[in-house]
């Protein structure tokens, strides 16, 4: 398949509202997801958004296997292909983490993020998707699904005296990890 190059914050494609993916099960749906598949293992990310490699769709990819180098605390998440997302909180509690993006490489910032959510939508053949999740699964789609709607985490930082550049915030850690 192929590895594609990653948008970065500042070009215009990452701030507008994705379209839904109207047609399901089809070979252009499943190349894009191998396609996002091999660019978010490329790079060892922990998740990627159409968006981010200039495809105008409702569709995220997610999952990781524990340890990822990125982000070596984190418990695994299942490899999901979610299209056409809807995120609903559940409960008031929302918790504060680090974040970093494929798109904003090298830096990481302190994100609030619902602590659980339910998440629906589909799979690539159309099939419903629905599922409670909290830690870092949660924060993960929320990040992602965040892509569809032209929201980058540094838009949702609320104290900047913790975002900056991940080599100085965390020494040590990989320098090439942005997700």
């Amino acid at each position: 398949m192929t590895v594609h190059e990653i948008l970065k914050m500042g070009d215009p494609r990452l701030l507008r509202v994705a379209q839904p993916v109207r047609e399901f099960d089809t070979d252009a749906i499943h190349l894009l997801v191998a396609d996002m598949f091999d660019t978010m293992q490329a790079v060892n990310g922990a998740g990627l958004a159409a968006p981010q490699i200039g495809v105008d769709l409702q569709l995220v990819i997610f999952g990781t296997d524990a340890p990822n180098p990125r982000y070596p605390d984190a418990p695994p998440v299942p490899r999901t292909v979610l299209l056409n997302p809807a995120i609903t909180p559940v409960g008031h509690e929302q918790e504060d983490g680090w974040e970093g993006c494929l798109s904003v490489p090298g830096l990481r910032g302190v994100v609030p993020r619902w602590s659980r959510i339910r998440y629906t939508g589909f799979d690539p053949y159309g099939d419903p998707i629905d599922r409670t999740v909290d830690g870092f699964h949660a924060r993960v789609v929320q990040h992602e699904c965040d892509h569809l709607i032209g929201t980058l985490y540094p838009m949702r930082i609320r104290d900047f005296t913790k975002f900056g550049y991940t080599d100085v915030l965390f020494p040590g850690l990989d320098a090439n990890e942005d997700d």
